[in-house]
């Protein structure tokens, strides 16, 4: 199906464009959201008629987001969450999360503003796109944790994961026998001994 771009869109073209894209992409997302109309003789008078007008309205919106970005850009959002032993969350943040949380902190982002592969699962720092306008996009941090410490050690850089493995490793000796019996453990070996002296 042939469209007439009325605004920038990812990987398709920029306004007044006229793209070739499948039915459905067409039906189900460009047409309801008003980015683009279908290409024929009166929709394309009418685009040419309002060209002016559709690119003005786009300068301010791009304007308006560039403002918006400025607050963005750099930003980090710290999540406090419950996660197991090795890091894995109990459940997952999704943008939702994300725009709720950027929302508490003063910015205006929706949900469908932000651009997430898939949610978080577990802990640590990620990198977050949001696209406030389709030429304008910033990155934030999302630094989810299970305390504040946690998450201030994690904003140092330091891998908190990594770190725990280490002490639970450094903590752990075993004791070692060399006359021991093969397969005897030091524990059994110090009990016979007892018994032989006593």
């Amino acid at each position: 199906m042939d469209v007439i771009l009325l605004e920038r869109v990812e990987k398709l073209g920029q306004i007044g464009d006229v793209v070739s894209v499948k039915a459905g992409y067409a039906r189900n997302f460009l047409l309801p959201r008003k980015k683009a109309l279908r290409s024929n003789e009166a929709n394309r008078k009418v685009f040419e008629r309002n060209r002016t007008q559709i690119e003005a309205d786009n300068a301010a919106r791009r304007d308006t987001a560039k403002s918006d970005a400025s607050g963005l850009e750099g930003k980090t959002l710290t999540l406090i969450r419950q996660a197991s032993n090795v890091g894995q969350l109990y459940g997952s943040v999704s943008a939702r999360d994300l725009a709720d949380a950027l929302e508490a902190d003063g910015a205006k982002v929706t949900r469908s503003q932000i651009v997430l592969d898939r949610p978080i699962k577990s802990l640590g720092l990620s990198e977050v796109k949001i696209s406030l306008h389709p030429e304008v996009q910033v990155t934030i941090k999302v630094n989810v944790a299970r305390s504040p410490e946690e998450a201030e050690l994690q904003s140092q850089g330091v891998d908190v994961m990594a770190s725990m493995f280490e002490r639970e490793e450094s903590g752990f000796t075993e004791d070692y026998d060399p006359n021991a019996e093969p397969g005897e453990s030091a524990i059994v070996r110090n009990d016979r001994d007892e018994d032989e002296q006593g």
